[in-house]
């Protein structure tokens, strides 16, 4: 907040995740590197200048292909700065208060070359883009937090040059992205239509009126005076051992989209299901472990089918629990090698789907070995074919509409009959088994 008496550090860690970030996304890193001031008035900015890297920031180049169609967004630059603070708006109108608590915290800033031609592809690479801080721990990215913001730069042209650029600033979610670029591109639109030009500017986005409204006027670069910070010394970025870019790109965790490609390949997943695990990090980790799990165990014959079960009970089952109870991943009680204990069981049809969700539950609600759980509970699967076809005389003598309708030819009754078999058992029976019982029956 420029306080009299103090003076600016350089946080060496917010350094070292910037390049870890350009590292991974295929940057080149700067052997020199400097802090500038960057001079205008805003009220958020209560210095008059605000701390940034213009000529010399710590990464130029590099690229981030977009899942869905590979397509390259080539980056321009990444650099560090400090943010600044946050303007809150009264919303009768009547002013506007400033909030100082974020000024002068570490804020990489992340710059695009216009690459981008809609408002899906400027999502894709946003969503991309987190995935990778979060695999990199460099940031939870937590949009409802602040800890993430997009500005998307829009210009519109009838040939190959660049039209005039309009910055719409803060956007605070993927869905208002999309939203205010597509809002946008038709405000410049018809503006091109009625020939009149597109003003340089710096707007924002009106959730209540769902569009787009001026702030300021946007200034070009010379606007700004940069020039050297005086107060921060400037970095020899491979003269520091921790900054090494060569040690920083050995450390670095396999990427999304490495893991994207591996997931695929290693587990003969399709696209879809391998971009939902690789989505969160410890879900992928959870996943993995479990599956490794399996297949140690499994038949290698098996191993579709072991993948198969295990990413739905994890995805639908295990997820859903995990939300419906608000648990943070870590706090979960279901270690990988119960939950594929549990996987084995359903497979080799010691318990029924019913009560492998019933299991799943107690054990994310109070832990526990899921063997224990059905033979304490008696939940194990019943295979007897002579307990099992008392059962299924019952239900035939108790069913008489359902026998008369599946002898008249409607196959589609015996279902009916083989889940009353199966309320009766409380899903402890083997429904592969109570079939054969109940066609041998009728």
């Amino acid at each position: 907040m420029g306080h009299p008496g103090t003076l600016p550090v350089i946080n060496k860690e917010a350094v070292k995740l910037v390049l870890k970030t350009g590292l991974a996304l295929g940057g080149e890193v700067a052997h020199y590197s400097r802090f500038d001031r960057k001079n205008y008035f805003y009220p958020d900015l209560p210095k008059g200048y605000q701390i940034s890297q213009y000529q010399h920031p710590l990464v130029k180049g590099g690229e981030l292909a977009l899942p869905s169609s590979g397509k390259k967004i080539h980056l321009e630059r990444i650099h560090l700065e400090e943010d600044t603070g946050r303007l809150v708006h009264d919303s009768a109108g009547s002013g506007s208060l400033v909030d100082f608590n974020r000024a002068g915290v570490p804020l990489m800033e992340l710059v695009t070359k216009p690459d981008i031609s809609s408002s899906e592809e400027a999502s894709e690479f946003g969503e991309e883009f987190r995935r990778l801080l979060r695999y990199l721990g460099v940031s939870d990215a937590d949009m409802e937090k602040g800890e993430m913001r997009l500005e998307a730069n829009i210009s519109l042209s009838a040939d190959s040059s660049l039209g005039t650029k309009v910055e719409v600033k803060n956007i605070n979610s993927f869905n208002v992205l999309r939203r205010a670029i597509e809002y946008e591109i038709k405000r410049q639109e018809k503006l091109l239509a009625g020939s009149k030009s597109v003003v340089q500017e710096t707007r924002g986005w009106d959730e209540g009126k769902q569009k787009t409204f001026s702030q300021r006027k946007k200034e070009e670069s010379h606007d700004y005076r940069y020039f050297p910070e005086p107060d921060l010394p400037p970095l020899e970025v491979y003269e520091d051992p921790e900054l090494n870019p060569e040690m920083l790109r050995r450390k670095l965790p396999e990427l999304p989209w490495e893991k994207r490609k591996r997931f695929q390949d290693e587990y003969g997943m399709d696209a879809k299901a391998s971009a939902m695990l690789i989505e969160d990090e410890r879900l992928s980790r959870f996943f993995e472990e479990a599956t490794s799990e399996l297949l140690e165990w499994g038949d290698k014959t098996k191993k579709t089918e072991l993948v198969r079960l295990a990413f739905n009970y994890l995805t639908s089952d295990l997820q859903g629990l995990v939300k419906e109870k608000g648990i943070l991943w870590q706090e979960l009680l279901v270690t990988p090698e119960n939950f594929a204990e549990l996987i084995k069981m359903l497979s080799q049809s010691e318990v029924s789907s019913r009560v492998t969700k019933d299991v799943l539950r107690t054990m994310v609600e109070e832990g526990g070995d899921p063997s224990d759980i059905v033979r304490d509970q008696g939940l194990g699967l019943m295979n007897k074919e002579g307990e099992l076809e008392k059962i299924a005389k019952k239900i035939i003598n108790a069913s008489p509409k359902a026998v008369s309708d599946y002898k008249a030819g409607k196959e589609t009754t015996l279902q009916f009959l083989v889940g009353q078999v199966m309320r009766e058992t409380k899903g402890s029976a083997n429904p592969e088994v109570v079939k054969k019982i109940l066609l041998k029956l009728l």
